[in-house]
């Protein structure tokens, strides 16, 4: 029974319901409290890494619409978003899908490769120098990138499964 009200009060933790009063306190159970303790400080750590994985995509998509001279209007219509919702995702405010970042990203005339690591969505791939002049050429466009991109990556791993067949 007391097992019970113990897991139904950590429930009540993690969905945020619970008050100061409603901690499992009674009896001496101090180790139910401490777990308590730990989910709450969990729970708090996870919402605060997610509203600042919002903001630093949103102040990297600002900043480079700002040094695209290109206005919130104008990318909100480039994107196909609204103006506040597009200034809600600068200010981090709002976390944006992988679709709306893919069509900001075009908007932009970025990778929307780029713009998914800042959000957390990818891993950060090593440097590679023809990674970085495919992302960085602007003669072709984001589709033809991400192609170039795949066709690029299926031969490096071709050729790694390859040598070590040999050795």
């Amino acid at each position: 029974m007391k097992r019970e009200k113990d897991e139904a009060s950590v429930d009540a933790v993690v969905d945020g319901e619970a008050e100061s009063g409603d901690r499992p306190t009674e009896d001496g159970d101090h180790t139910t409290a401490m777990a308590v303790e730990a989910v709450e400080a969990v729970a708090t750590a996870a919402q605060d890494a997610v509203a600042n994985a919002a903001q630093d995509i949103g102040a990297f998509i600002r900043s480079q619409r700002v040094a695209a001279k290109v206005s919130l209007r104008q990318l909100a219509e480039r994107a196909g978003v609204s103006n506040p919702y597009l200034s809600q995702i600068e200010r981090g405010l709002r976390k944006p899908s992988a679709d709306v970042l893919a069509q900001i990203a075009k908007g932009l005339r970025v990778s929307a490769e780029v713009l998914y690591v800042r959000a957390g969505i990818l891993e950060e791939r090593p440097a590679s120098p023809v990674r970085d002049a495919l992302i960085a050429d602007d003669s072709i466009n984001e589709r033809q990138k991400q192609m170039l991109l795949e066709i690029y990556e299926s031969f490096r791993k071709e050729n790694a499964i390859s040598s070590t067949e040999h050795e």
